[in-house]
């Protein structure tokens, strides 16, 4: 399988959490910055996200009102059919988003950090979808492709993404889920993890939801600001 490179970059308690009030903790606040400066450094041609990271950080929880749109016929025809729009912009904001719920009102992304700012916004779906969905995202230019039938096939999605849009490298960037997903694949390539000395509630969720063992080796481990770590891994 012809794949982009895949680095998970992600912010971390001591104890492997991803999510949770830790992360707003002031105590952070310089290895958040820390965080959002490697990703920046990385240049990767996209970053990769799940439904519910997508809304926390970008839609809002925003959900659009589906009634006026027509369907796209897509389950009549028995095809579920990819759509790449023209004029991309080269660096994308992949969502995965299997039954498609995200509420976008741009192609673009809108934020003030350039590491995520005016990327191209593409879907990944599952057959789940509703076909009013893709009537919307169409309108809006916004890319999809199709990538499994009730869950989405991750090897799939990575061959047609970089087929498609020649995306050589993404940062899987959460939640739990989704880099569950991919660790399950085990098409992650390397681990960029900014490790906060902290740690977070019983409640709060790992870096992989769902694992399975698999080994890396360290390739670098570097202190930064706040007393955290940026810890680098390879597979062997």
């Amino acid at each position: 399988m012809t794949k982009p490179r895949v680095i998970c970059h992600m912010l971390t308690s001591i104890d492997g959490k991803v999510t949770g009030d830790f992360l707003s903790d002031p105590a952070v606040a310089d290895a958040v910055e820390e965080y959002y400066r490697i990703n920046r450094e990385f240049a990767a041609d996209a970053y990769a996200c799940g439904r519910i990271t997508m809304e926390g950080s970008f839609t809002g929880g925003w959900y659009l009102d589906l009634s006026r749109y027509e369907p796209t016929n897509f389950r009549e025809c028995g095809l579920a059919m990819d759509c790449v729009v023209d004029d991309l912009s080269g660096f994308y904001a992949i969502a995965f988003d299997p039954k498609g719920r995200l509420g976008w009102k741009s192609r673009l992304i809108e934020d003030a950090d350039p590491g995520y700012g005016g990327a191209q916004i593409i879907e990944v779906i599952t057959e789940q979808v509703d076909p009013r969905y893709l009537t919307y995202l169409e309108e809006l230019q916004i890319p999809y492709i199709f990538a499994g039938e009730t869950e989405i096939d991750v090897e799939e999605a990575l061959m047609k993404l970089n087929d498609y849009l020649g995306i050589r490298s993404i940062l899987l960037e959460g939640g739990s889920v989704l880099d569950g997903a991919f660790q399950r694949a085990g098409v992650i390539d390397e681990l960029s993890l900014v490790s906060v000395p902290i740690v977070a509630d019983k409640d709060d969720k790992p870096l992989f939801w769902d694992s399975v063992q698999e080994n890396y080796r360290r390739i670098e481990a570097v202190p930064l600001a706040g007393g955290a770590l940026w810890l680098r891994y390879q597979k062997p």
